[in-house]
């Protein structure tokens, strides 16, 4: 099920008192740029949109209730128990962005579930970014490449990793991934205490201020489910 996300991103900017320049700025876009990812003409990057989000600061949950206060732990535990152990794959949120990338939520547990689970896809050509530009962000990444061939650029080292291959790496260290070949590559990827979570690997139950990409798409689920 794939979804438009910039009317969140807008209504997130618009809550905040942020005028479209001043996030462009903070996110190094132009602002015309920023304006299209809002009306969904451009979608952006993986690395734009995490930087989009990260700088908005607003939980998803206040940002889809129009300002209300977003729930408490114990609300979104709650929550969390009602949800079915299956997520049909027409039912999987999806976020189709720039470059040739698309990620699909995999099953989660609710709120405080402390891992975003993600299947992957990379066009041929595709990344993570369109200049090659590195991205850092709080938290350990898990992947397994199921089908193509995808390179990953950790600091200063390259690795191309095929079918079978996974990699585990704390996601502060500068990273980009890019399809080089004319294949399609898919992988499933976890993140542990995702960037701008409170969910970090050394609280990993905390349940904060949900401010990534990943969480973008969890919650717009959750609304979906309910």
């Amino acid at each position: 099920m794939r979804f438009e996300i910039g009317a969140h991103i807008r209504r997130a900017r618009e809550s905040a008192g942020l005028s479209l320049r001043s996030v462009a700025a903070a996110v190094g876009v132009s602002p015309s740029l920023l304006s299209q990812v809002e009306t969904d003409k451009v979608q952006p990057s993986v690395g734009t949109l995490y930087a989009i989000v990260s700088r908005l600061g607003l939980s998803i949950d206040e940002l889809l209730a129009g300002g209300a206060p977003a729930p408490s732990s114990e609300t979104a535990r709650g929550r969390s128990r009602q949800y079915s152990p299956v997520q049909r794959a027409e039912d999987a949120p999806t976020i189709v962005m720039e470059n040739g990338v698309t990620w699909e939520r995999l099953a989660v547990r609710g709120q405080d579930d402390p891992v975003d689970p993600l299947l992957t896809t990379y066009a041929p050509g595709g990344g993570s970014s369109l200049d090659e530009v590195y991205m850092t962000h709080n938290g350990y990444e898990y992947g397994l490449i199921i089908s193509g061939e995808l390179t990953l650029k950790l600091e200063y080292e390259s690795y191309t990793l095929r079918a079978g291959d996974s990699v585990c790496f704390d996601s502060r260290r500068p990273h980009l991934y890019v399809n080089h070949t004319d294949q399609e590559t898919r992988g499933i990827w976890f993140v542990l205490g995702g960037p701008g979570s409170s969910r970090t690997p050394s609280d990993p139950h905390g349940v904060g201020t949900i401010r990534n990409a990943v969480d973008v798409i969890n919650n717009i689920g959750r609304e979906h489910d309910e």
